[in-house]
């Protein structure tokens, strides 16, 4: 029987390996926390913590409604792969309040730090099917600027309402159904040397959100759910900032007990019958192409990863064999995924931003 959710998020939330984002797509707020750093809310148990540059709180309770889907993305770099855990809810339980224009909310009595407790909130009014995308101050040249331009859209040309949130560097809370996500660190940009500070960060990409979907198309949700959390385990390639970094075989595995649990059945088919027939040394040729796109790139996620396993034991003849498998199913020439999507090389790189 596998670990419940809640358990598998309360061990997540203590392992700097772990990240955290909460959104929708093309809007992010983004918790990560590095070896060692101090944290100044530490209850795993009520599925909270905090540091200085940020803070997630899960609702347990919303939990019980949750559906975790584990998944797995293609790379533009041919040896990796994305991976990750989509905390997802009914679509009927998933709409949070879809403002479309700057709102003045009042206190937020529902901070995670208490010195944060009765700064004035704001929904910045990004319309977001199930995130409530807010910001929160005591700057009172900034709370007066959005006063006076709440129930405008944010975008709306000579609203100074996004440019006076760039140079004051409010907190940034994403708000869902099942808990919130807060960052307050700057926001990316000239004041931070044109990139978002390493660990929390959010950003809010228009082009993106133009789309008007919940979630990327190559993160594999059931129909009828939609992500409210995502966690991001530890990549066994990359670091927290896209390094990459030798094989990680104890990251390969707490992912793969994930994806083991939480995975779509069809694709954790397609997945053990490939490991299966690589290991019995069949040929390629043996299986046919999934008609389905997840289950293409379920196909190449897996070789690439047997690649790694084979390589770490040195295994030659079992390389050979894996690129055989590659050459039909992953090969140089084989298309990556390009659709635009914040998960898939999932880093600390974004900011807010107007492009």
């Amino acid at each position: 029987m596998s670990m419940k959710i809640d358990a598998v998020l309360s061990s997540a939330l203590q392992d700097h390996e772990a990240g955290w984002s909460m959104g929708s797509f093309g809007a992010l707020a983004e918790f990560h926390q590095d070896d060692g750093e101090t944290t100044l809310v530490d209850a795993p148990d009520a599925l909270t913590r905090a540091t200085a540059r940020g803070a997630i709180r899960i609702d347990r309770e919303a939990l019980s409604e949750c559906h975790p889907v584990a998944y797995e993305q293609l790379s533009k770099k041919r040896e990796r792969w994305g991976q990750g855990l989509a905390l997802c809810l009914p679509e009927d339980d998933a709409s949070m309040a879809q403002r479309s224009a700057v709102t003045s909310l009042g206190p937020d009595n529902d901070a995670i730090r208490e010195e944060d407790r009765g700064a004035q909130l704001f929904d910045m009014g990004l319309g977001l099917k199930q995130c409530d995308f807010l910001i929160r101050t005591r700057d009172e040249v900034l709370i007066d600027t959005l006063n006076a331009n709440a129930g405008r859209s944010i975008f709306e040309h000579g609203n100074p309402s996004m440019g006076a949130i760039l140079k004051t560097h409010p907190h940034r809370i994403a708000l869902t159904p099942l808990g919130r996500v807060e960052v307050f660190q700057k926001i990316g940009g000239p004041d931070t040397g044109g990139v978002s500070p390493p660990g929390p960060h959010t950003h809010v990409l228009p082009k993106l959100m133009a789309a008007g979907k919940t979630h990327a198309a190559n993160i594999t949700v059931p129909h009828g759910l939609i992500p409210c959390a995502y966690l991001h385990p530890g990549n066994p390639l990359t670091d927290g900032l896209g390094h990459s970094r030798p094989y990680n075989a104890a990251l390969a595995d707490g992912f793969a007990e994930h994806y083991n649990a939480y995975a779509p059945n069809e694709l954790r088919d397609i997945k053990k019958s490939v490991a299966e027939a690589v290991a019995a040394g069949q040929d390629a040729a043996g299986l046919e192409t999934p008609g389905t796109r997840h289950g293409r790139i379920t196909v190449r996620v897996t070789l690439r990863q047997l690649t790694q396993k084979a390589a770490l034991q040195n295994d030659e003849a079992l390389l050979s064999s894996i690129e055989r498998w590659q050459r039909k199913f992953d090969s140089s020439a084989a298309p990556v995924d390009e659709e635009p999507d914040e998960q898939a090389e999932h880093g600390r790189q974004h900011a807010i931003s107007q492009e």
